[in-house]
């Protein structure tokens, strides 16, 4: 906490002259262009490694970047939080892009591949089991010669899956096809710093850059 309440202080007293102006923008509201779901990892900061200023995204976060299919009745039946959150943002902000984020090294996807049953606590195992076919999006990604471990694959692999179940919400089925919408894979890699997004077309995950 004292870490926080520094820093607060500090972008009060050094940093808050800068962003006066874009927060009184921001004040009559809001329209970013991207929903940008992530995982609630303490490594992984958006803002930070997409130099990106407040106003610009739409974030979600939660354990996994996961996003829970959408059911036959276009209802969820477990959570809500995030379909709320993909709800607000195509249909109220008119974001032209989502973009899902996964990472290297992820807990989650450590926990899956351990086996959710293990979990002890209850509401993560169940929340788990939306990241459980992740492995099965492999043959998907063509992994060429890199050197990666089993859960970096799988983790690259739940990035896909979780495209997969965002395109099940019928909302966004809708406005791809209308040309409004456009769905990208992102990956960050801790260690490096680098950002990775998905490509069609080679299937594999291709350095973003310039």
């Amino acid at each position: 906490m004292k870490k926080l309440i520094k820093g607060i202080i500090d972008f009060r007293e050094h940093r808050l002259a800068d962003y006066r102006e874009k927060f009184a923008q921001l004040a009559q509201g809001q329209s970013p262009d991207t929903l940008f779901i992530a995982c609630s990892d303490s490594r992984v900061v958006p803002n930070l490694f997409a130099s990106t200023d407040p106003g610009d995204l739409f974030v979600v976060r939660n354990v996994g970047n996961i996003v829970p299919p959408c059911c036959e009745d276009a209802k969820v039946s477990n959570d809500k939080s995030v379909s709320a959150a993909i709800e607000f943002s195509v249909k109220h902000l008119n974001v032209s892009d989502i973009i899902i984020c996964g990472h290297s090294d992820c807990g989650a996807v450590k926990a899956i591949l351990q086996g959710r049953e293990k979990v002890s606590e209850t509401h993560l195992q169940d929340w788990l089991e939306y990241g459980e076919q992740a492995s099965s999006m492999l043959p998907q990604i063509d992994f060429g010669s890199e050197d990666l471990s089993e859960l970096n694959k799988v983790s690259r692999a739940n990035v896909l899956l979780q495209l997969k179940q965002l395109g099940s919400y019928p909302l966004i089925e809708a406005k791809i096809q209308s040309g409004q919408l456009k769905l990208h894979g992102w990956w960050f890699d801790i260690a490096s710093g680098n950002v990775y997004s998905f490509d069609k077309a080679s299937k594999n995950f291709q350095l973003i850059e310039a």
